[in-house]
């Protein structure tokens, strides 16, 4: 049975250098949005309303998120919220609107203030010396720090004994996407091959260059696929432009966004369409909110009505966000790869308890999820309708 183990503010709540949304009880979780604004002096913080600002004291778990703006990462925000609050765990979280620059400040302040303990969800994937910053601030403070969904090297957080990583294997989240792929085209095969060619041609939708779960959901995600096409006695995928040596297509912004895709999306049909005979027959995304932007971008264009009326191009995404259930049980888009947020969060939150508690950090934690002295990977499901 898991350990619940109450931490309560001991100290009366400053005004934060970032402004936070939060309780005004100092006895309460509290939860904050970051900014860059100067500390209040302590003596006038019993004075102020601090209904919306709060500091992070010490008893305070500090949870840094690399964008509120992220479907996926929303669910998590706020099932480890909850989790925490269940917990009686107090706690603040903060926004770093996909700047590195922000988190690291935030991170600062946190520590000054005198969090107990950093839950950092990285901007910066693509750099191992982002990960040692983070690791060398937590090190410097005494304090542990949990790393979670985007993925940090091994040896960067073993190098901390109070470092963990929470995430996924995130290559699994590309093989079993490419499987559902490849089995759906082999089922359905001549319904998706518009033009008849024999030839299945497919756009990929890349989040961000540099991550390692992008990478990773862009290669398995055709490679699976082509695997099983190809020992069908079907042709192997051909992405849509020749041109594009890459064969994906990347949200500049490395946002993940629907928007991105839309607009890619619908700049690509104005070219590849059925009028041309070269149409785009297949969207794969490496995240729900790009598989949903495509799904726009075809509705758009007369193709994924709701109401079965039109001719459906096959839609895949990872996460299972609610929005993405909801278009497959329309019809509107065809599979995903579930990402457990609440058993992210879950694991995050009892992770945190134990080490705040001074209990072994991976007590009870599934141990069939635990690898080596360093992370937990949380299970993916294949989700393609009710």
């Amino acid at each position: 049975m898991k350990k619940k183990i109450a931490l309560f503010l001991v100290a009366a709540m400053t005004v934060a250098s970032l402004a936070a949304c939060g309780s005004k009880e100092t006895e309460a979780p509290a939860t904050a949005e970051a900014t860059t604004e100067e500390a209040a002096p302590a003596e006038d913080a019993a004075t102020e309303d601090t209904s919306t600002e709060t500091a992070a004291v010490e008893g305070t778990v500090s949870v840094f998120y690399y964008t509120y703006g992220d479907t996926y990462i929303s669910s998590v925000r706020s099932a480890l919220d909850s989790a925490f609050e269940a917990a009686g765990v107090a706690y603040q979280d903060y926004d770093s609107n996909n700047s590195q620059t922000t988190q690291t400040e935030q991170i600062d302040t946190a520590i000054s203030q005198g969090t107990s303990l950093l839950v950092v969800n990285q901007v910066d994937t693509g750099s191992d010396d982002t990960t040692k910053n983070i690791i060398e601030k937590a090190t410097a403070a005494g304090i542990p720090v949990i790393f979670f969904n985007r993925s940090v090297s091994e040896d960067v957080v073993t190098a901390y004994d109070k470092a963990v990583f929470v995430g996924t294997d995130y290559e699994m989240a590309g093989h079993m996407q490419g499987e559902m792929i490849g089995q759906y085209l082999v089922d359905n095969f001549d319904t998706v091959d518009l033009n008849g060619d024999g030839v299945i041609s497919y756009v990929m939708f890349k989040g961000q260059e540099g991550n390692a779960e992008a990478d990773a959901r862009t290669q398995y995600g055709v490679e699976d696929a082509d695997k099983i096409l190809t020992a069908a006695g079907k042709e192997a995928l051909s992405f849509y432009d020749s041109n594009n040596s890459d064969k994906y297509l990347v949200d500049k912004d490395g946002a993940w966004s629907a928007a991105a895709a839309t607009e890619y999306l619908q700049t690509a049909m104005s070219q590849y369409s059925e009028a041309n005979n070269n149409m785009i027959e297949l969207v794969i995304a490496n995240n729900d909110e790009m598989a949903i932007g495509s799904v726009t971008a075809l509705q758009n264009a007369g193709y994924n009505k709701e109401d079965g009326s039109a001719t459906v191009i096959p839609v895949f995404g990872v996460d299972a966000t609610d929005a993405a259930k909801d278009a497959i049980n329309k019809g509107t888009m065809i599979g995903t790869i579930k990402q457990d947020a609440e058993g992210m969060a879950n694991t995050i939150a009892q992770i945190a308890q134990n080490f705040m508690g001074g209990a072994d950090k991976f007590a009870d934690v599934d141990a069939a999820n635990v690898v080596g002295t360093w992370r937990v990977n949380i299970p993916y499901a294949t989700y393609t309708g009710e």
